[in-house]
C-alpha cells in the first residue's frame, strides 16, 4: 500500500492523481484507491483540508496529486456586495461550509438554505463544481483561495504531515463510520 503522509509545494513529477470530495479531503485517515487499482494510505493532522493541486508524498518519494471533485454545488451572487454579504453572514450563522470566491459564494446543495437565500434575495444556481470551502478561523489547514494565485512565496520544506501509526484501522473512502 502506498502511504502518503508529507506535504510538497512542487515534483518534478506526478506518479498518480487522487480525485477526492470535500468529505474526504477533511479526513485525518484516509485509505482508499488511485485510478490503477493501486491502495492508498493518507494520514494528516486532525484539521487538515486537502485541496485542489495538493501534493502529498511518500518515503519513497511518490507524489500524488490531490483534486477537488466536482460535487452537486448552489452558486449564489447577488445584485450588491451588500447583498452577498448579507447572504453569506446567515450562511456562517447556521455553521454551514461555505466557499467564498470573487463575486460569490459556494455551498452543497439543500433546498431549505436555496429558500433563504431567494428570500434574501439571492440568485441561488445549481451547479456540478470543485467545492473549496473556506477552512475555518480556528482549523490549522492552508486554504487556496480558488482559481488565483496570489505570488507569495510558499515554503519548501517537506515535514511529514502525521506520524504513521503502527496499529490503527484506516476506514475505507466506501465505508461508513
Amino acid at each position: 500500500m502506498l502511504i502518503l503522509n508529507t506535504k510538497v509545494s512542487h515534483a518534478d513529477s506526478v506518479y498518480a492523481r487522487l480525485v477526492l470530495p470535500y468529505e474526504l479531503r477533511v479526513n485525518s485517515r484516509l485509505r482508499t484507491t488511485l485510478d490503477s487499482g493501486e491502495e492508498v494510505a493518507i494520514f494528516t493532522q486532525r484539521g487538515t483540508v486537502l485541496n485542489n493541486h495538493d501534493l502529498l508524498s511518500s518515503e519513497d518519494g511518490k507524489v500524488v496529486e490531490i483534486i477537488s471533485a466536482e460535487e452537486p454545488t448552489y452558486r449564489i451572487t447577488c445584485n450588491c456586495a451588500l447583498d452577498l454579504l448579507r447572504c453569506a453572514f446567515h450562511l456562517g450563522n447556521r455553521h454551514t461550509v461555505t466557499q467564498v470566491a470573487d463575486g460569490f459564494l459556494r455551498i452543497y446543495q439543500d433546498s431549505v438554505l436555496k429558500e433563504m437565500l431567494e428570500g434574501l434575495g439571492a440568485t441561488v444556481v445549481e451547479e456540478s463544481a470543485q467545492f473549496e470551502p473556506e477552512s475555518g478561523a480556528y482549523s490549522s489547514g492552508h486554504h487556496h483561495h480558488g482559481e488565483h494565485h496570489h505570488g507569495h512565496s510558499h515554503s519548501h520544506t517537506h515535514e511529514p504531515l502525521a506520524p504513521i501509526p503502527a496499529r490503527q484501522k484506516i476506514h475505507r473512502a466506501t465505508e461508513k463510520h
